[in-house]
Protein backbone atom coordinates (compact mmCIF):
# COMPACT_ATOMS: atom_id res chain seq x y z
CA UNK A 1 0.00 0.00 0.00
CA UNK A 2 1.29 3.46 -0.93
CA UNK A 3 1.90 6.00 1.81
CA UNK A 4 -0.64 8.84 1.84
CA UNK A 5 0.46 12.12 0.26
CA UNK A 6 1.41 14.93 2.60
CA UNK A 7 2.63 18.50 2.20
CA UNK A 8 4.40 20.16 5.11
CA UNK A 9 3.23 17.34 7.37
CA UNK A 10 -0.49 17.58 6.56
CA UNK A 11 -2.58 15.21 4.42
CA UNK A 12 -3.14 16.01 0.74
CA UNK A 13 -5.92 14.10 -1.02
CA UNK A 14 -6.46 14.41 -4.78
CA UNK A 15 -9.33 13.25 -6.95
CA UNK A 16 -9.03 14.31 -10.60
CA UNK A 17 -8.86 18.13 -10.62
CA UNK A 18 -9.82 18.61 -6.96
CA UNK A 19 -7.59 18.46 -3.88
CA UNK A 20 -8.11 18.80 -0.15
CA UNK A 21 -5.21 19.83 2.05
CA UNK A 22 -5.16 19.69 5.83
CA UNK A 23 -6.56 17.63 8.67
CA UNK A 24 -10.27 16.89 8.09
CA UNK A 25 -10.84 16.98 11.87
CA UNK A 26 -9.56 20.57 12.08
CA UNK A 27 -11.90 23.60 11.99
CA UNK A 28 -10.66 24.58 8.49
CA UNK A 29 -9.23 22.87 5.42
CA UNK A 30 -7.89 24.03 2.06
CA UNK A 31 -9.79 23.10 -1.11
CA UNK A 32 -7.92 23.38 -4.41
CA UNK A 33 -9.47 23.14 -7.88
CA UNK A 34 -7.34 22.92 -11.03
CA UNK A 35 -8.80 25.43 -13.49
CA UNK A 36 -6.32 24.89 -16.32
CA UNK A 37 -3.30 22.84 -17.29
CA UNK A 38 -0.37 23.35 -19.65
CA UNK A 39 2.19 21.21 -21.43
CA UNK A 40 5.76 21.26 -20.15
CA UNK A 41 7.79 19.02 -22.39
CA UNK A 42 5.80 15.81 -22.66
CA UNK A 43 3.96 16.26 -19.35
CA UNK A 44 0.71 18.02 -18.49
CA UNK A 45 1.04 20.14 -15.33
CA UNK A 46 -1.43 22.22 -13.33
CA UNK A 47 -1.43 25.88 -14.33
CA UNK A 48 -4.19 27.97 -12.74
CA UNK A 49 -5.46 26.77 -9.34
CA UNK A 50 -8.42 28.14 -7.36
CA UNK A 51 -7.52 28.00 -3.64
CA UNK A 52 -10.15 28.24 -0.89
CA UNK A 53 -9.85 28.11 2.88
CA UNK A 54 -13.12 26.60 4.06
CA UNK A 55 -14.68 25.70 7.38
CA UNK A 56 -15.25 22.00 8.02
CA UNK A 57 -18.48 22.89 9.86
CA UNK A 58 -21.10 21.44 7.50
CA UNK A 59 -23.94 23.07 9.45
CA UNK A 60 -22.96 26.47 8.00
CA UNK A 61 -24.27 27.54 4.62
CA UNK A 62 -21.65 27.35 1.82
CA UNK A 63 -21.07 31.11 1.70
CA UNK A 64 -20.31 31.31 5.43
CA UNK A 65 -17.97 28.30 5.19
CA UNK A 66 -15.69 30.20 2.78
CA UNK A 67 -13.01 32.06 4.74
CA UNK A 68 -10.54 33.04 1.98
CA UNK A 69 -10.09 32.35 -1.71
CA UNK A 70 -7.85 33.23 -4.62
CA UNK A 71 -6.31 32.00 -7.85
CA UNK A 72 -2.64 31.04 -8.06
CA UNK A 73 -0.33 29.98 -10.87
CA UNK A 74 1.05 26.49 -10.30
CA UNK A 75 0.34 23.82 -7.74
CA UNK A 76 3.31 24.69 -5.53
CA UNK A 77 2.22 28.33 -5.21
CA UNK A 78 -1.37 27.28 -4.46
CA UNK A 79 -0.32 24.77 -1.80
CA UNK A 80 2.11 27.24 -0.26
CA UNK A 81 -0.59 29.91 0.09
CA UNK A 82 -2.99 27.31 1.46
CA UNK A 83 -0.41 26.22 4.04
CA UNK A 84 0.07 29.84 5.19
CA UNK A 85 -3.71 30.34 5.44
CA UNK A 86 -4.10 27.12 7.45
CA UNK A 87 -1.28 28.03 9.80
CA UNK A 88 -2.72 31.51 10.33
CA UNK A 89 -6.21 30.21 11.02
CA UNK A 90 -5.00 27.47 13.37
CA UNK A 91 -2.90 29.92 15.39
CA UNK A 92 -6.01 31.98 16.30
Amino acid sequence: MDAPLTYKGLPLVRSNDEMYYGNPDAPVIVYLKVLSTKQVGNQTVSDKIHVSLISTDTTLDPIRRMKKQGIKNGLYNALDVGAVWLQGEMSK
